[in-house]
């Protein structure tokens, strides 16, 4: 069964904890270059988005890497290969239904059922971007990973709501989900006063920075041809503000 967000939520969960009586994390299934982190898979490689004088730390699994420091930065990069299953949904449904199907039934259930009352907040699929990409936008409650910044209101029973992005698309068999939290909309407090559309932008300018600094293993010119050696060439994602008038779920 495909089942690519367990192993997501599993290292959200991970990081979450750090900073707690957690054992040391286990070592790095990709690696890093200087100031890039590679897959272990090959299927890409980005520039590091967080800094060790910052209290950067870097977790991974075969398919997923997980970025954040002590301040507003967390981020997930998941590349899950499709297997045929996969592949038949995408032929069939076509990009925009499959990113809608895919994200309803991997990416959001996982989220609702670890966390009551995770809802979509907002879903659009934006053509002019990855050569077709879906966009949204969650509310967690309790589902921040800078639970240990909440601002203290004065209440013990308050549940921050966690605001993330998601960006999903496909490349080379593989389905892509760059994530993101707005940290500062939990740990700001009485002081935070950003409109939902001043969320959204932040949350697009978030995504776009972070594909931004990724690159992709090139596809093969022909099915035929051999798995793309290490070392081969990469593409850089390009970053495309979405138009006004994309598509919404």
């Amino acid at each position: 069964m495909f089942r690519p967000l367990c192993t997501l939520l599993l290292v959200l969960t991970a990081v979450s904890v750090r900073g707690q009586d957690a054992p040391p994390p286990p070592p790095l299934s990709g690696s890093v270059e200087g100031k890039f982190y590679l897959s272990p898979t090959g299927q890409f490689k980005v520039t590091i988005p967080v800094l060790p004088e910052l209290g950067g730390d870097i977790s991974d699994t075969a398919n997923v890497v997980t970025f954040q420091d002590d301040f507003n930065v967390h981020v997930t990069i998941a590349a899950f290969p499709q297997d045929a299953t996969q592949r038949w949904e995408l032929s069939t449904r076509g990009l925009k239904d499959y990113l809608i199907y895919f994200f309803s039934n991997y990416v959001f259930a996982d989220f609702a059922r670890n966390f009551e009352g995770a809802e979509i907040e907002s879903a659009k699929f934006v053509p002019a971007m990855l050569e077709g990409a879906l966009v949204t936008n969650l509310l967690i409650p309790g589902g921040s990973m800078f639970a240990d910044r909440i601002a203290n209101l004065g209440t013990t029973d308050r549940v921050a709501v966690a605001k993330r992005g998601n960006l999903l698309f496909v490349r080379n068999n593989h389905i892509f989900v760059v994530s993101t939290e707005l940290a500062e909309r939990v740990i700001e407090g009485l002081a935070y006063k950003k409109t939902t559309t001043e969320e959204d932008d932040a949350l697009l300018q978030k995504l776009n920075d972070i594909v931004g600094k990724m690159q992709l293993v090139r596809q093969p010119a022909t099915s035929s041809a051999a798995a793309t050696p290490a070392g081969s060439p990469t593409i850089t994602v390009p970053t495309v503000t979405p138009p006004a008038s994309a598509d919404k779920k």
